[in-house]
């Protein structure tokens, strides 16, 4: 475990340097997102294959992670995470000068294998060398920098899009995004707790299953499957439907939607303070409880309603992610960096499938199909917290009823 806590030099060059890593990661995994409207209409296909340039990139970024943290651990945890923030940038300038569909899709899935060496990563590095009592903090803090790259991201194409074009935006993006991954391998400190191992693949696949055979990390999972899926699927299609009748929105209007995001940054932030009050448990049903109810919410017809609702399932949703993501660190005893990988292949398989699902749903349904698909997720991802709770209650009694037995022999 780490010895860095809040409040030091090295705690605040630390967070600096992945507030900067989590801005590119999320800025070029989202960029395209208003996009999709754009998309169907450049290139005639429906709403469903519009998702492509996103789906497909959060599905190889989903199974890339899964190989990413077992190399950190023979090559270095800082090295991957320069080299993955490096190549993605140079990838976005790329995706610029694609010409079709096609082309901008097989440009995004090798995006997305660059991706997954930062964010797996970037958890195992935290659980390594920040101490327990800040993890969670600097994790909120990482993910607010997810959070502000997202919204930018999402604003700045939507508005560029509408003023010259979306290939313009992709490569203003990927300029901003190399200068930071720069500024990134210079500020962040090299790995100090990493013990180094060679590369075996007997390893990476029998570290992988000994975090499958824990029945709290595996409730975990599923829940950062489901909250993930519901995120996406929302911000996916709310654009097809302030775009569409009756609003008839303008698309830099609809992309000031993303202006919520600094709610979800704020919610990330502040929401280690409230579960040292209040527990992990109590806050991760509290937030996603959240997430159910602004999903509800934006069934209304009013925009301002919608917009509240959408306000605050993403603030539920930081939350929920925030804890989740810290949980599986302090669970995961060996291996951390498996069992974060793990963690985000589930979050991000999530993306992908339920991100494409949600196309049928809207085309067959609206957005009332739309929403009855994210609420189906949210109930399934109570009842998983319902297990874990019931797991993380168990755990203490069996390590004491293992001491008291050691005592007695």
């Amino acid at each position: 475990m780490g010895s860095i806590t809040s409040g030091t030099k090295r705690y605040r060059q630390i967070n600096w340097a992945f507030f900067c890593a989590g801005f590119v990661t999320f800025i070029t995994l989202y960029d395209v997102q208003p996009l999709l409207p754009v998309f169907t209409r450049e290139f005639g296909v429906s709403a469903a294959f519009a998702s492509l340039p996103l789906s497909v990139t959060t599905c190889a970024l989903a199974v890339s992670m899964l190989f990413a943290g077992t190399i950190s651990e023979t090559l270095g945890r800082k090295a991957v995470m320069v080299a993955s923030l490096v190549t993605t940038s140079v990838l976005a300038l790329i995706t610029s000068q694609t010409a079709n569909l096609e082309q901008l899709v097989v440009v995004r899935f090798l995006q997305g294998i660059a991706l997954a060496g930062l964010p797996a990563v970037a958890m195992a590095y935290l659980s390594e060398e920040i101490a327990p009592s800040s993890l969670t903090s600097a994790i909120g803090l990482y993910i607010s920098g997810n959070a502000i790259g997202g919204m930018t991201g999402r604003i700045f194409t939507a508005v560029m899009s509408e003023q010259t074009s979306w290939r313009a935006a992709l490569e203003v993006i990927g300029v901003v995004c190399l200068v930071l991954s720069l500024y990134f391998a210079k500020t962040l400190p090299p790995s100090e707790n990493l013990k180094k191992r060679p590369f075996a693949v007997r390893y990476l696949f029998s570290s992988l299953l000994r975090q499958l055979k824990d029945p709290g990390l595996l409730c975990l999972y599923g829940i950062s499957f489901l909250i993930m899926g519901s995120f996406v699927t929302l911000y996916n299609y709310i654009t097809f439907r302030l775009l569409g009748a009756p609003y008839h929105l303008s698309a830099w209007l609809v992309s000031l939607i993303f202006l919520v995001y600094m709610l979800g940054s704020f919610s990330s932030s502040m929401i280690g303070g409230q579960v040292e009050r209040f527990g992990r448990g109590r806050m991760l049903f509290l937030t996603i409880g959240t997430m159910v109810f602004g999903a509800a919410v934006t069934t209304s017809r009013d925009v301002g309603s919608i917009v509240t609702g959408i306000a605050i399932f993403t603030c539920g949703f930081f939350g929920a992610h925030t804890i989740a993501s810290s949980w599986v660190g302090s669970r995961a005893k060996t291996a951390r960096a498996q069992a974060a990988s793990l963690y985000l292949f589930f979050y991000y398989l999530g993306s992908s499938v339920s991100g494409t699902v949600g196309g049928v749903f809207w085309v067959s349904h609206g957005w009332g199909g739309v929403v009855l698909l994210i609420l189906g997720l949210l109930l399934l991802a109570l009842a998983l917290w319902k297990l874990l709770t019931s797991c993380a209650a168990e755990c203490p009694a069996r390590n004491a009823v293992a001491s008291l037995d050691a005592m007695r022999s």
